[in-house]
């Protein structure tokens, strides 16, 4: 029997942690599954306590009659990060920057002591299931995330080298120099090329960021969470790209999507 439920409603999903036989299984449902959701807690377990977090977390608590406690999102997300880590046995060091993909971007700080949110950016799935959706016109993000895979970001992208051309760059060549700054005159470029481009804008702007706060922090980790790269290779590609030219390791959680929803049903 399931006494306890995590659950993380957020901007695009609803998803779900608890424990049975000793092990974590997770869920997830769309916000308009939500009477499903309701009936499959009544099925399995009509008296589990449910421990909610995110942004939609009072108004999903208003359809159920279980005893509900609402958890704060960045302390849960923090927490679900560290159990999951050792969950996983992923290496990272004590100090660590943590960034988390929802449908925007939160960047933390955290060490053994403490966490801070250092800053955030409105650039995340968000991002992509809007300009991936006037792209494509689908509002599918696993639809997107296949896209991506196929498509190539050069042919959307104005690249260093493009400009440079036929001399050598300063930088490398393969860096962007505009996002999208191809996809108006490029008549070749496909719409998997155009999402392809979007995955790395994306990427781009999330990986400055959180790689410039862990220079200022001094930390070599940077462990990425959220559902936006849910079997978004693309993404993670892009976010994984730049370890040559700046001083990061990338950790990727295999349930980081669950982050939240565990920190919240182990509180």
């Amino acid at each position: 029997m399931i006494d306890r439920i995590g659950m993380d409603a957020g901007g695009s999903l609803i998803k779900l942690a608890y424990e049975e036989r000793g092990h974590l299984h997770t869920k997830t449902y769309n916000p308009h599954e939500l009477k499903e959701l309701v009936n499959w807690i009544q099925l399995v377990s009509p008296n589990a306590q449910l421990f909610l977090t995110g942004g939609k977390s009072a108004l999903v608590q208003s359809h159920f009659t279980q005893k509900c406690f609402v958890v704060d999102e960045f302390p849960a997300a923090i927490a679900g990060t560290k159990l999951l880590l050792e969950m996983e046995k992923k290496k990272v060091k004590d100090e660590f920057i943590l960034v988390s993909i929802g449908t925007g971007t939160s960047i933390f700080y955290v060490t053994k002591e403490k966490e801070v949110r250092l800053l955030g950016t409105g650039i995340g799935g968000g991002t992509l299931l809007g300009l991936g959706s006037l792209i494509t016109g689908r509002n599918d993000f696993h639809h997107l995330a296949e896209l991506a895979l196929k498509g190539k970001h050069e042919q959307s992208d104005l690249l260093v080298a493009d400009i440079y051309a036929p001399n050598e760059p300063p930088v490398p060549g393969h860096l962007t120099a505009a996002n999208f700054g191809k996809a108006h005159e490029n008549m070749k470029a496909r719409v998997e090329d155009h999402v392809a481009a979007l995955n790395q804008l994306i990427g781009e702007v999330v990986i400055s960021l959180a790689q410039q706060a862990a220079a200022n922090k001094q930390v070599e980790h940077i462990v990425f969470i959220g559902s936006t790269l849910s079997g978004n290779k693309a993404l993670k590609d892009v976010l994984a790209s730049f370890t040559s030219l700046m001083p990061y390791q990338p950790v990727f959680l295999d349930k980081g999507a669950y982050a939240g929803a565990a920190g919240a049903l182990y509180v």
